[in-house]
């Protein structure tokens, strides 16, 4: 769940059309070390038309007889395939690991109009091009099911999938899950408040009031959102110990997938995206929900409060699944797969793995 707040430094810095790329070099570096070069790996990227919209795909796997796992980046808009190089490696020994740049994002974004797109972002609408995404994949690659990976924004696209089409999924996997979005707005607001108040942070006491009463009034927009998150990603909301996420948003910068153009794109993409979709989401809620017919796994970081972690737990307790566990990232806020790589990989192999054996082919 990355705003126009977090986005504009990264955009301020990457040129429309840069002369020089001083990234190139440490680009190809990366390339080079990351490259897929066993017998039976996949290394691939292609387009791929879902719900009338075409759209950008990566596939990177050491065997292609691994299971699936597929990433639905947060945001909205928030792409993951051009940071996935600062974390995804490991995963790719076990897994073929598919990034997805959704709808009006990333490289996406270039691919249609942006006017034409923007009556269709709606959560069904996402939910839906994840679906033919997914039987593209099991055509593609052989394939009876796969893993899904729904982080932040992306975790409401991914469980609405596991609602929806279970019988598609070994098992979800929800990293800063977003269950009730009007729910989690309140608790990120009143934490950040007291935040503000034992600090002695008296700007941000007197910004984050002045916001009242959303999001429980008449408007829900991306500047009453970012309102208060600015505040909160001080106070280490999204990064566990950091001020900031620079860490992260500069790894875009040297990305084998994206060019300079292409990281202007995902910026473009995303104040496009969550600017159109924002005041949708006041709708969007999951606390009806009662069962889903696949396994439910849950990655939530401890500090995490740019989607609250308690919220995602307390829902999980109240819901029938196959089987449903919560994995606790004690030094993580929201992102993790980059706050702690080595535990998120772990997980994956204790707790995901295990439940995506593929049957042995005739």
């Amino acid at each position: 769940m990355f705003r126009r707040l977090v986005l504009l430094p990264l955009i301020a810095v990457v040129p429309a059309a840069a002369q020089t790329d001083p990234y190139a070099e440490g680009r190809a570096v990366i390339a080079d070390i990351n490259r897929v070069v066993t017998p039976n790996g996949v290394q691939e990227t292609f387009e791929v038309t879902l719900g009338g919209a075409r759209q950008v795909v990566n596939v990177r796997g050491a065997d292609r007889d691994n299971p699936i796992l597929l990433f639905i980046h947060g945001g909205p808009g928030a792409v993951e395939m051009p940071i996935a190089w600062s974390f995804q490696r490991p995963w790719e020994d076990v897994f073929t690991v598919v990034q997805w740049d959704q709808r009006g994002a990333g490289r996406s974004y270039l691919l249609e109009d942006p006017a034409k797109l923007a009556p269709t972002l709606t959560l069904e609408r996402y939910r839906d091009d994840a679906i033919e995404l997914i039987e593209d994949l099991r055509k593609r690659y052989g394939k009876r099911k796969i893993v899904l990976l729904g982080h932040s924004w992306g975790s409401s696209v991914g469980l609405a999938v596991a609602a929806k089409r279970p019988d598609l999924l070994y098992a979800y996997v929800g990293m800063g899950q977003a269950i009730d979005w009007k729910d989690n707005e309140r608790a990120g607001m009143a934490w950040t408040l007291a935040q503000a108040k034992q600090r002695g942070d008296t700007e941000a006491v007197k910004a984050i009031e002045a916001l009242k009463p959303y999001p429980d009034g008449g408007s829900f927009t991306i500047d009453q959102a970012d309102g208060w998150r600015k505040y909160a990603i001080r106070y280490g909301s999204l990064a566990a110990y950091r001020e900031d996420a620079n860490f992260y948003l500069r790894a875009p910068r040297l990305s084998p997938e994206y060019t300079p153009a292409d990281v202007k794109a995902w910026g473009d993409g995303s104040l496009f995206t969550v600017k159109t979709l924002w005041p949708r989401l006041a709708q969007v809620s999951f606390d009806d929900v009662r069962r889903i017919d696949t396994p439910v796994i849950f990655f939530l970081g401890r500090h995490d409060r740019t989607t609250t972690s308690s919220l995602a737990d307390a829902w999980l307790k109240r819901v029938s699944a196959p089987r449903k566990q919560v994995v606790w990232f004690e030094h993580s806020s929201h992102l993790p797969m980059v706050e702690e790589p080595g535990r998120t990989f772990a997980a994956l192999l204790r707790h995901v793995l295990p439940l995506a054996v593929e049957a042995p082919r005739k």
